[in-house]
This record gives C-alpha cells, structure tokens and sequence, in this order.
C-alpha cells in the first residue's frame, strides 16, 4: 500500500491489552482504528468510546466483511487466536495477534500455511522482541560485545482464582507454557542466534478448579552451548511479572519488562534505543511498518515456529511423565 494512505486497523478485544494496543495505535502516525470487537456490543461500544476508536461492532465476522479495513489486531482469549488468524487472512487482512499464535502445533502450523498462501503480514505478538531492555541486550550480541551463557528466566504471577490482568473474572484458562514459557523459548533462541536442541520440563500438581498446572519448571539448551533456566508460577504471592537475567561472557544485566539493569542492580539508560519506550508499540509499529513496505515483520508467524515446535515437544514430554 502507498505510504500516504490512512491504514485502517480493526482491534479484536477490548479488555487489558486491547487498550494497550489502541493506545499504542493512536501514536502511529497515518493509522486509524476504525473499529472494535469485544464480548458484547454493548462492551465493544463502551471500549470504543473510551479509547476514541472509530465504531464497536459485534463480531469478527462484521469486521472482516468492511471493505476499508486493511488490518486486524486479535487480542482476545487465547483458544480463540488460531481460528480469527485463519480467518482474518482468508478475508483478506494483514493480522497480528497477540501472544500465544495458537494452543497446539497443529493450529499453528495451520496459520503459517494460510500466511504463506495469501501472502499477507502474519505477526504474532511476541513482545520481548521488541522491549528496549531486550534490544538492548541483543545490539551488543551482534555487535560482537557479549554473548550469553546462561539466561535465567522468573515468570510469577499469583492467580489461584480465574482472573485476568485488571482483576475480573475471565472466560478461559490462561496457561504457562502456551502462553507465558511462549515468551521466554522464542527470545532465548531469538538472542543467541542458535536454535534450541535441547528441552526439558517438569510442572507440579494440577489445580483441582482450574485444570491446569500452577508451577512449572523448564530447561533449555542452544546450538552454541548457550543454557536458559526458566522458572514459571501461578502461586507466587510476592513481586509479579517476568524478570530476565542474562549472564554473559562480558557482564550480567537484569531485563524487567522495558527497563534494563546491571547484575548490581545499576539502571541502564535504554531510552535511545528506539522511538519509544513501550514494548507494545514498537510491536504495532513493526506491524504498520511490514504493511506499508511490504516486507516480513520481525515476530513473524514463520519466525515464531520453532517456539510452537519447542513448546508442543515439551507438552508430549509432561503427558509422558503424568501417566500412570
């Protein structure tokens, strides 16, 4: 498409991230959210009054069939994301969606292949790519400056009751290694340069109510020799979120979201590294970028699909451990 034309973007989602996303959208120069879907009309109409989107609709579907949208975000519950990929290309549209692609190597693969064939932007929404702290990290990797050892990963939230981000009973079950250990495997390949060869998990009880496993523990090791640790819990009842800690061959720096630390615990000043300090926006940024230029965007769907790999193997491994 031409540079000076409006990009018209549709968002699917209007909880947490969505607003992450429509705020991150209005500071992208030539782009327009023209409309969202949420659960309801009734939420889709508030969310778009709130965040100054164009109109709310009350499906996807309603969405796919206008003509002036070139684009869609999906943030939306994860078992929804393969099937609204597929049919976003299918109608027709450039997609990102958020984090994780899909909930099984089958559907992910379905997605690529649909990518593939219609040629579209297919991105999916694998923020550490793109936080400052982790740019950072990897400008001195390809400069030649450091090289990882060793990456120690802590993903902690305290979710014994089905909540989401801003607190309010959700939907569907989240889960750490679909969607949280997505985070961690893709940027750990992503940073070393290396694929992964070697992958081991272990996760503890099953939450009677949840169906899911709360702990969970995951080993990786690259090509290049480099290791990843990764530590995930649903029952930790202390600071939340995920917290990096590269150990190099040159030094260690400690990566919190977009802030960047040394392994004393000295800030670094990571706010040249891009045109914006907001993970997500770079994230949108890259995906009007891909569109307009048409190029592949970085985080693309065929780019992501050695994590979906690694994560699937992972998944047949814990099975074999919790048969009898």
């Amino acid at each position: 498409m031409t540079e000076d034309r409006t990009l018209r973007v549709a968002l699917a989602g209007g909880g947490a991230f969505g607003a992450k996303h429509a705020a991150a959208l209005r500071r992208i120069e030539g782009v327009e959210v023209a409309a969202v879907v949420s659960s309801s009309l009734e939420n889709a109409r508030k969310f778009a009054a709130e965040q100054g989107i164009g109109r709310g609709v009350a499906t996807l579907d309603e969405v796919l069939a206008m003509d002036g949208i070139d684009a869609v975000v999906l943030a939306t519950p994860t078992p929804m994301h393969a099937k609204q990929t597929l049919a976003c290309l299918e109608a027709g549209k450039h997609v990102q969606v958020e984090i994780p692609l899909a909930a099984s190597l089958g559907d992910a693969e379905a997605c690529l292949e649909a990518q593939r064939r219609t040629g579209l932007v297919g991105m999916v929404g694998h923020t550490r790519r793109f936080n400052p702290s982790h740019q950072w990290v990897r400008q001195r990797i390809r400069a030649g400056e450091f090289g990882i050892q060793q990456m120690d990963v802590q993903t902690y939230f305290f979710r014994r009751t089905n909540l989401n981000a801003l607190g309010r009973p959700r939907s569907w079950t989240d889960h750490l290694l679909w969607h949280h250990a997505a985070h961690t495997v893709d940027l750990f390949a992503h940073q070393t340069g290396s694929p992964i060869v070697q992958a081991n998990a272990v996760q503890g009880p099953i939450h009677p109510e949840l169906g899911i496993a709360m702990d969970m523990s995951i080993q990786l090791r690259a090509e290049n020799g480099a290791i990843c640790t990764l530590s995930l819990s649903f029952n930790n009842d202390g600071p939340l979120g995920t917290f990096f800690r590269y150990i190099g061959d040159t030094g260690t720096y400690i990566a919190r979201y977009d802030d960047l630390f040394t392994g004393k615990d000295e800030p670094i000043d990571v706010s040249g590294v891009d045109v914006s300090m907001d993970g997500i926006e770079l994230q949108d940024r890259e995906f009007v970028a891909a569109i307009r230029e048409g190029r592949e965007p970085n985080s693309s769907i065929a780019q992501v699909m050695a994590c979906y790999r690694t994560l699937a193997a992972l998944e047949q491994q814990l099975a074999s451990f919790s048969r009898p």
